[in-house]
């Protein structure tokens, strides 16, 4: 325990924490050169494509120091996008210290400064590294500065250094192993293990990522998971180097996998502790608080037969991702599906990607909403999160709407651009402070207004340079009305929106000219309509097919042409009252998509 030290890595989107894990395992060895490729951690397609962490990753390598002395240093590499929090706040809590990187061409960003609260909060010992020092835009006294006025730690201990060329490689290697101290707890306590993360595997089930506070867990030794209960037998167990090593025991200080063969998802839940059969510890370790969705989005399959699979597909998602909420929804259009929870919209398209590419599955997704909170005439609380839920306004006495705390942190010469941007969302200015060349703007905003656009607009106006971090902070009393969409006067339950009051009629318009684009012509007039209630407040109409009956008529007279057209206009008048609309999927595919 003397010589392992265990430690994240944390910071905003982009700022370099990948390539910094890669530079760690190549010097320590942990994969031959002939296998080491950039961004090694990241074991997803989806990850490479994108460029970003999606999932936290752990490794365990062995330094020999200077003084050569050997270590075993367990690094974790966490996500830095804000949809990702829950990802870091599980990683910390394994770890005795932190290394926070910043960016030196861009300085300190509103990740940054959450994440790093976050640490401090969790009392976890923070070493600042300024990374991309080699490129010719870096300012380092610039960052260094920004690190103690925005976030306000000390910057004694800070490294300088490119992640990219190796350089300062080694001097924050040894600052690791004098700075982050040795892991708590005993060996020869009662076993106490902590599960950090865990994943589906078809073939061996259910794998956990543990930390070992106390104790000692042996292969072939029988379990319990105190929560759920659950007994099993270890049959397999190891660390990551980052490949997967068999060992025969883990002991208290260690992070590590462990295989119990079972593939029931709800066995083996995340934040659980897991104690010795035999000799078993009472104590329940501090539980990960549990991240709440912020959006909430329907999913269907485009095929009803992949209903199945979908289901199970996200089963094994939510197994690891706790901020993922589903439940079963029928639509009386789409056929069933799940009404799911997200973080933000970013989490929304990683999962729903991730199911269609991992289960071979097309997918239509609603319009996401936010959870709304109303007060009926019996003065109960409801909470709405689907429109279709929506109750009739004479049986409404109160609506609410969440509020989010959202922070921006931006150069200066942007402020006038950011503060119109948040007053066109309804923003109200909380705070704004000035530092040399930053500003930090907060702002109370309503969440169904950052959903929808908002991080574009922030990006397309400060052009890149902004950046948002935010966090769900009250419910306020607002005018939001539910917009139905009816199609031939049948209401179509995945076309209906809760809107602002004031947005309401612009909005209606849109949607029926996208809807009109995208249903194909009948041999009848199709009407469109936007109602509020049974008021109708935007309408149109998709024109019938005509097909010339007159075609065959050369010649002759014109009492034949007229008894061919009028038994073609009772044919569509009898059409129009018994005929169906025919929608396909296709179409709200595309509507849906769209529709930011």
């Amino acid at each position: 325990m003397e010589n392992i030290r265990n430690f994240s890595i944390i910071a905003h989107i982009d700022h370099g924490k990948s390539t910094l894990s890669d530079r760690f395992i190549q010097i320590c060895e942990g994969l031959p050169k002939r296998e080491m490729k950039n961004r090694v951690l990241d074991s997803m397609d989806l990850e490479r494509e994108r460029g970003i962490t999606i999932k936290a990753q752990s490794v365990s390598l062995k330094y020999k120091s200077i003084n050569g002395k050997n270590f075993i240093l367990n690094l974790i590499d966490t996500p830095g996008h804000v949809n990702f929090y829950n990802e870091v706040a599980r990683s910390l809590y394994a770890c005795e210290g932190v290394l926070l990187i910043i960016d030196s061409t861009q300085g300190v960003e509103a990740q940054t400064l959450s994440n790093c609260k976050l640490a401090i909060k969790m009392k976890l010992k923070i070493i600042p590294v300024l990374n991309k020092i080699d490129l010719p835009t870096s300012n380092v006294n610039k960052s260094i500065k920004e690190i103690k006025e925005i976030i306000g730690i000390k910057t004694t201990d800070c490294i300088k250094c490119s992640a990219k060329t190796g350089e300062g490689i080694i001097e924050l290697l040894e600052k690791i192993i004098t700075i982050i101290p040795k892991p708590d707890g005993n060996k020869n306590f009662k076993l106490q293990a902590l599960i950090i993360d865990s994943w589906f595997d078809n073939y061996l089930g259910v794998i956990a990522l543990i930390r070992i506070k106390n104790g000692t867990l042996l292969k072939n030794s029988k379990i319990k998971i105190i929560n759920t209960g659950y007994i099993c037998k270890i049959e397999k167990l190891g660390i990551f180097t980052p490949k997967k090593i068999l060992k025969d025991s883990l002991t208290c200080g260690e992070i590590g996998w462990i295989i119990c063969g079972t593939k029931v998802i709800s066995n083996i839940s995340v934040g659980d502790t897991i104690t010795n059969l035999k000799n078993p510890s009472r104590n329940i370790l501090k539980k990960f608080k549990k991240s709440k969705p912020q959006i909430y989005v329907s999913l269907f399959p485009v095929k009803s037969n992949q209903y199945k699979i979908l289901e199970d597909g996200i089963k094994k998602l939510s197994l690891n991702d706790d901020a993922l909420y589903h439940e079963i929804e029928h639509s009386n259009a789409l056929g069933f599906g799940f009404r799911c929870g997200f973080i933000g919209l970013l989490h929304m398209e990683i999962v729903k990607e991730r199911l269609e590419r991992e289960y071979s599955i097309n997918l239509i997704s609603t319009t996401p909403t936010v959870i709304y909170k109303l007060y009926n005439n019996k003065n109960k609380i409801l909470y709405i999160d689907n429109p279709s839920k929506f109750p009739k306004k004479q049986f409404i006495r109160k609506i609410k709407e969440p509020i989010s705390k959202c922070t921006i942190l931006s150069p200066i010469n942007f402020v006038g651009k950011i503060i119109k941007l948040c007053i066109n969302k309804r923003g109200k200015q909380i705070e704004i402070k000035y530092y040399k060349n930053q500003v930090s703007i907060i702002y109370e905003i309503p969440t169904s207004e950052i959903i929808f656009s908002f991080f574009d607009d922030l990006k397309s106006v400060s052009k890149g340079y902004a950046s948002l971090e935010y966090e769900f902070l009250k419910y306020k009393k607002s005018n939001m009305i539910k917009l139905d969409i009816l199609i031939n006067s049948e209401k179509i339950d995945a076309l209906s929106y809760i809107i602002y009051n004031k947005n309401i009629y612009n909005f209606a318009r849109k949607i029926l000219n996208k809807i009109k684009k995208t249903i194909p012509r009948h041999q009848f007039d199709i009407s469109l309509q936007a109602t509020i209630e049974n008021k109708v407040i935007a309408k149109d109409i998709i024109k019938q097919l005509r097909k010339n009956v007159l075609s065959k008529c050369y010649g002759g007279d014109i009492t034949r042409k007229k008894k061919l057209l009028k038994k073609q206009k009772d044919g569509k008048k009898r059409l129009k009252k018994i005929g169906r609309v025919n929608i396909p999927q296709e179409t709200f595919f595309t509507i849906l998509k769209n529709n930011k």
